[in-house]
């Protein structure tokens, strides 16, 4: 392994979930330059996505710019300006349920949006490019825990997106000379998390009554539940390792399934409050357990200390109760 030096690293999706967290960790344990790209579109609120970029704007190594990846002129007109040695992929139309009754979204944005990113990161000379794809992507396979190398088979449009962009990046670097990264997020959660996700709504049900919420499967889901500033020090140990390897994906994951009725007890007790839960059948598109192995992770950046879900929920808990966003 040989670690380079980077100097211009640019995050599509800074104003999302991981990709915040990813920038302001950046920000504030080294000295690169980010430049954040975000289309602030309204799939969950536009003001959660204000409030994390004033929060990164504070910082004069951060410069943020709204675009549309799907124009792949502007794209290229940002790659070409700012000759970036790093590239995070980490924005993408989002949503399992949403991608069944909206395809066309998830064509556009994650599949040509990627596109876009991945040839202009190819025109301009980019080191590396890390692009999330998703445990999704194994769709309802039971090989727990599940690895990398395993055939994956996609049960919804949203992990066919992600499978698509994978398949893309191993030709492109059959022909290209540049690093290309996969990311198989699980199921992450932690501070500044959606509120369109289940962590965030039950703790807003928990505290404003009149919202309610609803538990699929009657409860019987099990997650890989991934705390998000773990991911950050992985992300920033991948920027430093150069591989031999062209194309390799990774899952990204504590390899700690735990159900979901278990997370609401934990969280009933930090909060000390109680939603009022309708419990309903299995949706469509939904997946009843993900269980991922991170040995491959862990491996290569030699990250061993994941946060514990107490530990990781205490911190979210405390986050959300003094920001109630």
């Amino acid at each position: 392994m040989i670690y380079i030096l980077i100097k211009k690293i640019l995050i599509k999706g800074a104003a999302g979930f991981i990709g915040f967290n990813l920038a302001n960790f950046l920000l504030n344990k080294s000295k690169h330059i980010i430049t954040g790209i975000d289309n602030l579109n309204d799939y969950y609120s536009v003001i959660l996505k204000n409030r994390r970029l004033a929060v990164l704007k504070k910082s004069k190594k951060f410069n943020f710019l709204k675009i549309d990846i799907k124009n792949k002129k502007n794209v290229e007109k940002i790659f070409k300006k700012n000759q970036f040695d790093i590239v995070f992929n980490l924005a993408a139309q989002a949503g399992v349920r949403y991608s069944i009754d909206n395809p066309a979204a998830f064509v556009d944005n994650n599949i040509l949006g990627f596109y876009n990113i991945l040839d202009a990161s190819i025109k301009f000379k980019v080191k590396k490019l890390l692009y999330a794809s998703s445990s999704s992507v194994y769709g309802d396979s039971k090989s727990f825990p599940l690895k990398e190398n395993q055939k994956i088979d996609p049960k919804n449009i949203y992990g066919l997106s992600k499978k698509i962009n994978e398949e893309i990046s191993q030709v492109a670097s059959l022909y290209n000379d540049i690093q290309l990264i996969g990311l198989r997020f699980f199921t992450v959660y932690g501070e500044w998390g959606r509120p369109d996700m289940f962590m965030m709504k039950y703790l807003k049900s928990s505290f404003y009554k009149n919202n309610k919420f609803y538990l699929n499967n009657f409860g019987k889901h099990v997650r890989d539940w991934t705390y998000v500033k773990d991911i950050c020090q992985i992300l920033n140990l991948l920027i430093k390792i150069n591989s031999k390897k062209k194309h390799v994906v990774y899952n990204i994951c504590s390899n700690k399934p735990v159900k979901l009725m278990s997370i609401i007890s934990k969280i009933d007790v930090l909060t000390k409050k109680k939603a009022k839960i309708t419990k309903r059948i299995l949706q469509k598109g939904d997946i009843y357990k993900t269980h991922g192995s991170n040995g491959l992770i862990k491996k290569v950046t030699k990250f061993k200390n994941f946060t514990s879900i107490d530990r990781g929920l205490k911190n979210t808990v405390s986050w959300y109760i003094k920001n109630k966003i």
